[in-house]
């Protein structure tokens, strides 16, 4: 017979295996290697190609212009205070709105003070605020300041999409069986999409504001589980070429990739040139985006664009 300390060694064995095995069942997916996450390849939305322009007329255009308005909503910190100030002179400039949310109120600069310090209560809050403020616009940029966007490839990529249908876009990513769109490049979603999200955070069954599991979720994960019981799912942005259009990587590592595994052609294989964002970048990087894409033209070349997309009425963008 064993002794007390001899069933309580057994015990103790027996119960390790135990929770090892439940610990291998809940990571284990079919067709797809435990704690990875691969590219998302099953939904695809493309921009128009550039020749589908051309047979559009001049009063097509100018409702085009017109109608795709873009509201950007920025995450920030007061620990990252080098970056919002960054994003507030840069890139946000070219938003049809842009408005900054805070975890805390600071004297800095000004940002709508949500008062909470967990990520996603506090992603929640912002989305929420963002849609009852909406106003006339109805395409959502949802970004953190390390983020750079082109806020003009945004819109040219959404540029025939009807946002009364619920659009989730960006660099859709999987993680186990969940479709998700990676934070780092930015999310975008239509007014209808956002208006489908709103509604369900009033349910805390399905989409809680606290989290319930045994390991914390991340945001986009989190914000993709609520969307995806509203019946809409990640699609990655894509140009119409199939090259995606948010972009993880800063574009010197983009470059820097792209010289390793395909030095003939060393643009091509970096990134669209319709790219929407580019993340990883330092705040000095951001200027100098700023000024290629922006400021930067050959002299004596004239750009004869077929769609240009004005900025806001009084905006100080470049």
């Amino acid at each position: 017979m064993l002794s007390e300390g001899g069933y309580f060694m057994k015990g103790m064995a027996m119960g390790g295996i135990f929770c090892l095995l439940l610990s291998l069942l809940g990571t284990f997916r079919p067709g797809v290697e435990s704690g990875t996450e691969s590219q998302h390849h099953h939904h695809h939305v493309q921009a128009l190609g550039k020749d589908a322009l051309k047979h559009l007329t001049d009063v097509q255009m100018q409702k085009l212009r017109n109608q795709v308005q873009v509201s950007c909503i920025i995450m920030v910190q007061p620990k990252i205070l080098v970056y919002w100030a960054t994003a507030l002179d840069t890139w946000s400039k070219h938003c049809d709105k842009a408005v900054f949310y805070s975890s805390e109120s600071t004297k800095a600069l000004e940002a709508v003070d949500l008062n909470e310090k967990d990520d996603w209560a506090r992603l929640r809050k912002a989305l929420k605020h963002a849609y009852e403020n909406a106003g006339e616009l109805r395409w959502f940029f949802v970004a953190q300041p390390t983020t750079f966007a082109i806020i003009e490839n945004l819109k040219y990529l959404v540029l025939a999409k009807d946002p009364n249908e619920p659009f989730y876009l960006g660099n859709a990513m999987k993680s186990g069986e969940l479709e998700f769109v990676s934070y780092d490049s930015g999310i975008v979603l239509s007014y209808e999409a956002l208006k489908r999200l709103v509604h369900v955070f009033q349910d805390e069954d399905k989409c809680p504001e606290r989290g319930r599991a045994l390991w914390k979720l991340s945001e986009d994960k989190q914000l993709a589980t609520c969307l995806k019981y509203t019946g809409v799912f990640a699609e990655n942005g894509e140009d119409s070429h199939g090259k995606g259009l948010f972009n993880s990587k800063s574009v010197d590592s983009l470059i820097a990739d792209s010289m390793k595994t395909n030095p003939n052609d060393v643009v091509a294989g970096c990134c669209s040139d319709v790219a929407v964002t580019f993340s990883g970048m330092t705040p000095n990087q951001m200027q100098v985006m700023m000024f290629g894409v922006y400021r930067l033209r050959p002299y004596g070349h004239d750009f004869h664009d077929l769609l240009v997309f004005n900025p806001p009425e009084g905006s100080e963008n470049d």
